[in-house]
C-alpha cells in the first residue's frame, strides 16, 4: 500500500483526465461546403446566419440547409486531421495547447476554478468525456418541447454519433456497487434518464474514434450550406431607424488575417440570425452587439441597442467532486459509462485505467492548468514547473486505479458574466458561485456519502485496498499538491469542507441567455426581431446527467421547428 500512498497525488489528477475527450475519427469527411474564412467575399447574403459551429450550431445548420441557404460561422478550425484531437495517443493534448489556434480556450472563473471552452467545429463535443444520455421526461415537459419531435430529434442525432460502450471489470464493479448500496433499479443500457443505475451511451465508436456534432453536418444539403472556419464574429448588426423594435439584419466578422467581412440576411420576414456560441460566447456576443445591461455596455463605450439587464445572468456550473481509489487489481481504461441517478439530486459516475498519460495531460495536471480552485497569485510558472517535476518523479504503479465522482443536479447556485474587453476572442469575466446555495452543498455531501458506501461495497472489493480507509482517501485527495488552495487538516471530518476544497468543473456550465429572461420559448431574443439564441446558454438548469445529447437534439429540434414555420408561409 505504501507505493500507492506515496504516489497518490498524481494518481488523482491522472484519473480525472478521462472526463475529457478527443474528437472524431482520423478520416475527414468530404465537406465541400467548409472553407477558411479568408476565402469569403467581403459581402454575402443568406436566409440564415448561424454564429457558432458547436454542439448546437452544427445540427441546426445541417437541418436548416434542407430548405434554405445557411451560413455557419465558426471561430475555430476543423476537428479533422488534427492529431491532438483525433489521436487517442494524444489524449488531452488539446487542453494543454494554449496557442491562439488551440481547439480549447482556457478560462478561469472568478471563483478560481480553471475551465475550458471549445474553439473548434463541433465545440464542446470535441473536449468532453463522450457520455451520451437524454434529458428526463420532466425536463422536456418543463421546457415546453413537443415530446414526439424531441424523440425524433434525439434519434436523428443517435444514428450518427451514439454507441453502446463495452462495460468491463471495473465499470461493472461500479455498476454493481451502486446497485448494492441502493441506487436502484438496474436499468441496463439505455439513453433514457431514469432513477437508478444504468449504462449510458457514448460518442466513441467500437474502434475508439470520437464522433462529434461536426459529424452531423453529413446530413446537410451541401449546395445550400457554407461553413466558414476561423471566422470571429465581432457583432450583430441591427436596423433601428423607422423600426418599432431593433431588427437584426447582418453579422460583422473577421478572418484569421484580420480582414473584415459582412454577411447580411436576404429579404424575407422569416430570415434570421441565430447565435449558437455557447454559454460563454452567446451572452458575450449579445453584449458586444449592444444588447445587454445598459450601464455595463456604456462602461465599455458600446452603443446600446436594447437595455436587457438579464443578459449574462443566471450563469451556473455543476460542481464536481471526486475520490480516487487506487486498485490492487488491473483496471481497464474507460471513460464515463455507468451512472447512478439518485433521488436526492446527485449523479454518480466513474472513469479509470492505468494508461492515462497523466504526466502530460491529467485533468489536474499543471500542463493543462486544471488545478481545481487555484489562487491567481499562486498560479505562477515556477509553481507549475515544480508540480510537473514532482509528477515526473512518481512511479507508474500509481496509475492503476480509477475515480468515482459526483455531480449535483441543477445547480441552484448561480452567478453572472461580464465583458472584460471589446475583443470577442478574449474571455469575459465569469462567476459561478459554487455552493452558494446550501442545497447544492447538501447534495454534494449526500453524493459523497454514496461514493463512500460504493467503495466499501462487496461488489467493489476487488478494486480497493482493504487497509486504505475512506478518511485516508479523502485526506489524500484534499491534500493533493496540484491543488494549491490553503489546506484544511483532516478534511474527512467535514464533507462540506471537502466539497468546497476539492470543487472542480465537469464542463456543464450554462445560462446567460435563459428562456423567460433573455429569449422566449421559441428562443427568440426578447425585444428585438430576427434574432434567436439556440444553445446551452438558454438552459435554466443542466439537462440529464450530461448535457451534450440534449444540446445536439435542440439544434435539430429547433431547425425542424423553424423550417416548419418557414414552409407554412408562401416565402421561398
Amino acid at each position: 500500500m505504501g507505493t500507492y500512498m506515496g504516489c497518490w497525488r498524481l494518481v488523482f489528477g491522472a484519473a480525472i483526465l478521462f472526463l475529457l475527450g478527443f474528437c472524431d475519427s482520423n478520416t475527414a469527411p468530404n465537406f465541400t461546403f467548409m472553407h477558411n474564412a479568408t476565402t469569403a467575399p467581403a459581402i454575402s447574403y443568406y436566409d440564415y446566419i448561424i454564429v457558432g459551429g458547436g454542439t448546437a450550431g452544427c445540427p441546426l445548420a445541417a437541418t436548416l440547409s434542407q430548405n434554405a441557404s445557411v451560413l455557419l460561422l465558426e471561430r475555430g478550425g476543423s476537428p479533422y486531421g488534427n492529431p491532438n484531437i483525433t489521436d487517442l495517443g494524444a489524449f488531452g493534448a488539446a487542453l494543454a495547447d494554449l496557442s491562439p489556434t488551440s481547439p480549447s480556450q482556457r478560462f478561469v472563473s472568478e471563483d478560481g476554478v480553471i475551465n475550458a471552452r471549445g474553439r473548434v467545429l463541433g465545440g464542446g463535443s470535441c473536449l468532453n468525456a463522450g457520455f451520451y444520455t437524454r434529458a428526463a421526461a420532466g425536463y422536456v415537459r418543463d421546457a415546453g418541447w413537443d415530446g414526439r419531435l424531441v424523440n425524433q430529434s434525439y434519434e436523428w442525432v443517435e444514428r450518427l454519433v451514439a454507441f453502446r460502450p463495452p462495460v468491463q471489470g471495473w465499470q461493472s464493479a461500479v455498476r454493481d456497487g451502486l446497485l448494492e448500496v441502493g441506487v436502484v433499479p438496474d436499468n441496463g443500457f439505455t439513453y433514457d434518464h431514469i432513477y437508478g443505475t444504468k449504462v449510458g451511451g457514448t460518442i466513441f465508436d467500437v474502434e475508439g474514434h470520437r464522433h462529434t456534432a461536426a459529424d452531423l453536418l453529413e446530413y446537410a444539403n451541401s449546395t445550400r450550406l457554407t461553413v466558414l472556419l476561423h471566422a470571429s464574429v465581432h457583432k450583430i448588426l441591427f436596423r433601428t431607424r423607422g423600426k418599432v423594435r431593433p431588427l437584426a439584419h447582418g453579422v460583422a466578422f473577421r478572418d484569421a488575417s484580420g480582414t473584415r467581412h459582412t454577411a447580411y440576411l436576404k429579404r424575407g420576414s422569416k430570415n434570421e440570425i441565430i447565435i449558437s456560441a455557447g454559454a460563454i460566447g452567446s451572452p458575450q456576443i449579445l453584449m458586444l452587439s449592444g444588447v445587454g445591461p445598459e450601464e455595463h455596455l456604456k462602461a465599455h463605450n458600446i452603443t446600446v441597442v436594447l437595455d436587457q439587464p438579464m443578459v449574462g445572468r443566471g450563469m451556473s456550473d455543476n460542481p464536481m467532486n471526486a475520490i480516487f481509489v487506487p486498485s490492487p487489481s488491473p483496471v481497464e481504461v474507460s471513460l464515463i459509462q455507468v451512472v447512478g441517478i439518485t433521488h436526492f439530486g446527485s449523479y454518480i459516475e466513474a472513469a479509470g485505467g492505468e494508461n492515462f498519460s497523466p504526466r502530460d495531460y491529467g485533468m489536474l495536471s499543471p500542463k493543462i492548468g486544471q488545478l481545481s480552485t487555484l489562487p491567481p497569485k499562486q498560479r505562477t510558472p515556477e509553481a507549475l514547473a515544480k508540480a510537473v517535476e514532482f509528477m515526473n518523479s512518481l512511479d507508474e504503479a500509481a496509475f492503476n486505479g480509477g475515480f468515482i465522482l459526483e455531480k449535483i443536479i441543477g445547480p441552484v447556485s448561480a452567478g453572472h458574466l461580464e465583458l472584460q474587453t471589446l475583443n470577442p476572442n478574449d474571455n469575459p469575466s465569469v462567476t459561478f458561485n459554487y455552493f452558494q446555495d446550501p442545497l447544492d452543498l447538501e447534495r454534494c455531501v449526500q453524493g459523497l456519502h454514496t461514493i463512500e458506501k460504493l467503495i466499501e461495497s462487496k461488489a467493489f472489493s476487488k478494486f480497493r485496498f482493504n487497509d486504505m480507509s475512506i478518511p485516508t482517501l479523502l485526506n489524500l485527495t484534499a491534500r493533493a499538491p496540484i491543488n494549491l488552495l490553503p489546506k484544511h487538516e483532516n478534511s474527512s471530518r467535514s464533507l462540506e469542507q471537502f466539497c468546497k476544497d476539492t470543487v472542480m468543473t465537469i464542463w456543464h456550465y450554462h445560462g446567460g441567455c435563459q428562456v423567460g429572461r433573455v429569449v422566449d420559448h421559441q428562443y427568440k431574443v426578447l425585444g428585438v426581431d430576427a434574432l434567436r439564441v439556440i444553445d446551452g446558454s438558454t438552459f435554466n438548469y443542466s439537462p440529464g446527467t450530461n448535457p451534450q445529447a440534449t444540446v445536439m437534439m435542440l439544434g435539430r429540434y429547433m431547425g425542424q421547428t423553424i423550417l416548419n414555420e418557414r414552409l407554412a408561409t408562401d416565402e421561398p
